[in-house]
């Protein structure tokens, strides 16, 4: 058994989430939402967290600083980490470099304002990477960046360049019948995450995009999804990262705190599993990229 580390990251979309992401922008209601979770969902969670004693990663877009700057400023004085997450939750692919540029700037330097430090996460808004991305998160020196899903368990190092040639079915074939080509790796460790350990498609009801449902069994999120990927990181690979994506948004929500604590007590139960945040995990692999790799045939 080698090191088995969850990162519990906590993406405080809120207000902004509405704005940017789930079509909301022009419904009270669905703002009368995001400022619960701002208002009521983080102060849930930082309360949990703190009656558990583990710390947490927290991806905080800049609307939801300064929108909700008593709640983030408890978050960074109990002693979680915050990174940045866009301002607006704006997706990537849709913004020039030069507004991909500022906004990343504002984020670095709002998130420097709460804690004092510049943040050395980030996290793409969206979980979506423009052609422009990768560049900018290394000229503005992250230690690591968390957005991406090649891996499930073990973390690598973020590339740039990668390249790919769509399908373009008004053209000849060999437009396009070539292979991905993998880009220049960088220093910026890149951390993975999944769609299926985290909150929203399962559980966030929203009017636009159309694949969100809502309204799923919390208990069977857990059961079927999170815990099954606990177990086969824990039993069969043996050593890796168990990244796990929140929002206040939902796990703030009251029936949701009770499965978190459940969850976490389930992790506990566990040797040689500990909680910790993104950036320690960033360190452990940067000092020592062997740290997390898999133990016997399975990866």
């Amino acid at each position: 058994m080698g090191d088995i580390d969850v990162a519990i990251g906590v993406d405080a979309d809120c207000v902004a989430g509405w704005l940017g992401s789930y079509g909301g922008a022009d419904s009270p209601a669905d703002l009368s939402r995001g400022l619960s979770a701002g208002n009521e969902g983080i102060p849930r969670m930082l309360q949990l967290f703190e009656d558990e004693d583990i710390d947490t990663s927290w991806y905080v877009p800049g609307h939801t600083i300064e929108t909700f700057r008593e709640e983030i400023q408890a978050v960074a004085d109990a002693g979680h980490e915050i990174g940045v997450h866009g301002y607006s939750h704006e997706n990537p692919t849709d913004l020039s470099r030069e507004q991909e540029d500022e906004i990343l700037q504002l984020s670095i330097d709002l998130v420097e304002e709460v804690t004092g430090e510049k943040p050395v996460g980030h996290r793409a808004s969206w979980w979506e990477f423009s052609e422009n991305t990768p560049d900018l998160v290394e000229k503005y020196d992250f230690l690591y960046d968390s957005s991406l899903m090649e891996r499930e368990f073990e973390p690598g190092y973020m590339r740039k360049g990668d390249s790919w040639e769509p399908i373009k079915y008004d053209q000849d074939p060999d437009t396009w019948t070539t292979p991905y080509e993998y880009g220049e790796e960088t220093d910026v460790v890149e951390i993975p995450i999944s769609w299926y350990r985290d909150d929203i498609p399962a559980m966030l009801f929203i009017k636009q995009p159309l694949y969100h449902a809502g309204y799923k069994d919390p208990e069977m999120m857990y059961e079927q999804y999170y815990k099954r990927q606990f177990d086969y990181l824990y039993n069969r690979r043996g050593a890796g990262v168990y990244t796990f994506t929140i929002h206040p948004d939902l796990h703030g929500l009251p029936h949701m705190i009770s499965h978190l604590e459940d969850f976490i007590t389930y992790i506990k139960g566990h040797e040689n599993a500990d909680f910790v945040t993104l950036e320690e995990v960033a360190r452990k692999y940067d000092d020592d990229p062997s740290v997390y790799e898999a133990h016997g045939e399975y990866i």
